[in-house]
């Protein structure tokens, strides 16, 4: 909103600033538009889901052969985003593979809408080459987003954030902005519950373009999220128990090992370089930021920016940290934010482009390929934090240059949006392959620690290994048969057979292996239940994610009781194996 901040001038209010207007040439979308879009086909159609993704999908076909509704289908996730994943489904159709691209293309498609929809609202605020960056580099960002992000209830709640920041900020009156906007960011809360980051985020957006547009958002959209949540609770017979049984499973959240202040911060280190291979976006986030507030006139509006800025930044990180597992998705709205800041950096530069800028933005799309064949030795954080530092640098030196420019055209001189149409193609060119840094085969798919765990190519061939796993089982197994499936999404995902109860993965029961108290839930003991209260004629076993000798013993023994699982010795190397009901069971 680099206008809105940085122009305002003689105290009046942003639409009513004089803008530079440019003048446009037909011919310069299709530079940028073709190579954006031919990105954007190859990842919807080579991008694959997620293991996360898989798990939804599983429990939700599964469970609806079964004779459930997502309604009274237990996933890990809550009533609204369960609906959202199943109406997606519903809209595909074909082969796994064919399935899972028009998934990504519906995908594509609610993030181009609300892209576009930021666009137009932010006409009122920004010049249109502002406008068209900050908006694209969203829409982009979210289109893009590394496997691991997409259509996670993350990326969902962020992609609603945006449509409510343009409901905010785009009609003339306040109170009907509010009231548009307060649907989607009450959604977005309603995506995972900790995903109110995301919207308490999109507020604080709002709220750097106008003040009382922000206060009139918030107080319609609390009311309006809890509304949302009596509505989950009655909708679903189960749901309140599930929000009260869900956090009991993580392990690693706060609420059950207490404040670390020294390993949250070394954590949060490593967390964010690891965030940033995936997304090197994220490196140039703080020299955008540099850029971006270099162009506000007063030290008071600078100062509450840049509070503003660091409260998004504590809140992004701070829902990482709470939940405690340091999942990559968890931080999906990070390049997001990172993105908003470049488009408006650049589309909002004065006199000149950000030529070092934009040439380090440029460089880092090759990022993560290059960083996943260093060898292991060099992959450590302090070499992404260097590389945000050269981006930092760069922006200070445009910075610089700038402020001489200003200087040498006198003091009094309005500033003014750089004109020529080349200098603004090249520069959204450099967004567009530093955004699409994550979808290259040699990028990595899983880093942990500054490591590359997984490129996506290895992801692939996981996937393959997986498919062809559950083919085995599959045939092994009579036509549409129930299971009951001792065995992480993935598993019920690619066999795709009925379960026969609410829990079609055994969440509930494979958590005992790390938490004992987790059988002192009611959602525990209705898991339970599926195993030995008419009990299906065959269970999938998975020994890696399931250990029948790891888990509550009591348990051990129902499953035993039940079904005849073949030794490790009878099943060698596979981990998936299909057990039988034992007799007069």
């Amino acid at each position: 909103m680099a206008t809105a901040l940085a122009d305002n001038l003689d105290g009046a209010p942003p639409a009513a600033q004089p803008q530079q207007r440019v003048r446009r040439s037909p011919l310069w979308w299709p530079v940028v538009a073709l190579p954006a879009a031919v990105a954007v086909a190859y990842v919807v159609v080579t991008r694959r889901l997620t293991g996360d993704l898989e798990y939804v999908l599983g429990a939700l076909r599964t469970g609806e052969k079964a004779g459930y509704s997502p309604s009274e289908i237990f996933t890990h996730r809550p009533y609204f985003y369960r609906w959202f994943i199943a109406v997606l489904d519903k809209l595909a159709f074909g082969s796994t593979m064919v399935r899972e691209a028009l998934m990504g293309a519906a995908g594509a498609l609610l993030a181009a809408a609300a892209a576009y929809a930021l666009y137009v609202a932010l006409l009122r605020h920004l010049t249109g080459r502002e406008a068209a960056l900050t908006a694209g580099a969203i829409g982009l960002a979210l289109t893009l987003a590394p496997r691991n992000d997409f259509l996670q209830p993350e990326w969902a709640a962020v992609v609603l954030t945006v449509l409510a920041v343009a409901a905010g900020v785009g009609p003339a009156k306040p109170w009907s902005a509010a009231l548009l906007a307060a649907l989607p960011l009450a959604l977005a809360v309603m995506m995972k519950y900790s995903t109110a980051a995301s919207a308490a985020i999109g507020v604080l957006f709002v709220y750097a373009v106008d003040r009382g547009r922000a206060v009139r958002l918030a107080l319609v959209a609390v009311p309006g999220a809890v509304a949302l949540f009596a509505l989950s609770v009655l909708a679903g017979s189960h749901e309140w128990q599930w929000t009260e049984d869900m956090p009991q499973l993580n392990q690693s959240a706060i609420g059950r090992t207490g404040i670390h202040p020294r390993f949250i911060l070394e954590r949060s280190v490593d967390f964010l370089a690891d965030r940033a291979v995936e997304s090197p976006v994220l490196l140039l986030l703080p020299g955008a930021l540099l850029l971006v507030l270099c162009r506000v006139r007063g030290r008071r509006r600078r100062t509450e920016l840049i509070l503003v800025a660091v409260t998004i930044g504590f809140g992004a990180q701070a829902v990482v940290a709470v939940q405690g597992n340091w999942f990559m998705y968890h931080g999906a709205q990070m390049p997001v934010i990172a993105a908003a800041m470049w488009g408006l950096a650049v589309g909002g530069a004065r006199r000149s482009p950000p030529w070092f800028f934009g040439a380090v933005s440029l460089l880092y799309g090759a990022l993560p390929v290059l960083y996943a064949d260093l060898p292991r030795g060099f992959q450590r954080p302090c070499v992404l934090w260097a590389a945000g530092l050269v981006a930092l640098l760069a922006a200070g030196l445009d910075a610089w240059l700038e402020a001489r420019a200003r200087l040498a055209a006198g003091r009094t001189a309005r500033p003014r949006v750089a004109r020529g149409l080349w200098p603004a193609v090249l520069a959204a060119l450099a967004g567009v392959v530093c955004l699409a840094a994550s979808s290259w085969p040699g990028s990595p798919h899983l880093v942990q620690y500054g490591k590359v765990l997984m490129t996506n190519t290895g992801y692939l061939k996981s996937l393959e290994a997986s498919e062809e796993a559950a083919d085995r089982i599959r045939a092994e197994l009579p036509a549409d048969t129930p299971v009951l499936y001792l065995a992480f999404g993935d598993a019920a995902y690619f066999v795709d057979h009925p379960a026969q109860c609410r829990y079609p993965i055994a969440t509930f029961l494979q958590r005992t292996r790390f938490i004992a108290d987790v059988t002192e839930l009611k959602s525990f003991q209705e898991n339970a239940d599926c195993v030995d209260h008419d009990p299906a004629p065959y269970a999938v076993l998975d020994r890696g994610w399931f250990r029948p000798g790891k888990v509550d013993p009591a348990l051990a023994r129902r499953i035993s009781a039940v079904y005849d699982c073949p030794t490790l010795k009878e099943s060698g190397d596979a981990q998936l194996v299909l057990c039988p009901r034992r007799n007069g069971t």
